[in-house]
């Protein structure tokens, strides 16, 4: 394993429970990742120093950032969003940024199989085409983005996934 265990462990604790509670409620609690991302930040600045403080303050803002537009789209929660930066928060940045792309590639196969089963794949794959057309032309038209086919799905375990794959991916 790449990360120590006093990383490892509450990363995998709160995706696990994050991913828990998506499934059964269909939110992320607030105190969860308030909990997980001060925790992650403090934890870094006893262990390391104010490097450890800028690391884990880098590695949430990226993490988080990089899911910021799907919550402004409105593809997906804050909540994700929130656990996302929680998990960069305790692994700093290059893991976090890792833990961010691993996530969202398990999300596209996690999609690609919930939609698959709801018989809407077509239509997915129609308005992914279409969205990546329109973000490709955002600045030559006012438009607004495509329609989606409303599938969701619990985000969580995508960012459970990437987690446990930045863990054990040496960088």
């Amino acid at each position: 394993m790449n990360v120590p265990l006093w990383i490892a462990v509450p990363v995998v604790a709160t995706a696990a429970l994050a991913a828990g509670a998506d499934v059964r409620t269909r939110r992320i609690p607030n105190l969860l990742t308030g909990s997980a991302v001060l925790a992650g930040v403090l934890v870094h600045l006893a262990a390391r120093g104010t490097g450890g403080l800028w690391d884990s303050i880098l590695g949430l803002l990226v993490a988080g950032g990089m899911l910021l537009p799907g919550w402004l789209f409105g593809w997906m929660g804050a909540g994700d969003v929130k656990l996302m930066a929680a998990v960069g928060a305790w692994l700093g940045l290059a893991q976090g940024l890792l833990a961010t792309l691993a996530a969202l590639m398990a999300g596209g196969v996690i999609a690609l199989f919930v939609a698959v089963r709801r018989g809407v794949l077509r239509r997915s794959l129609w308005g992914a085409a279409m969205l990546g057309s329109w973000a490709a032309t955002r600045g030559l038209t006012t438009a607004p983005p495509p329609v989606t086919t409303g599938v969701r799905f619990p985000f969580a375990f995508a960012v459970l996934a990437g987690a446990v794959t930045a863990l054990w991916v040496r960088l």
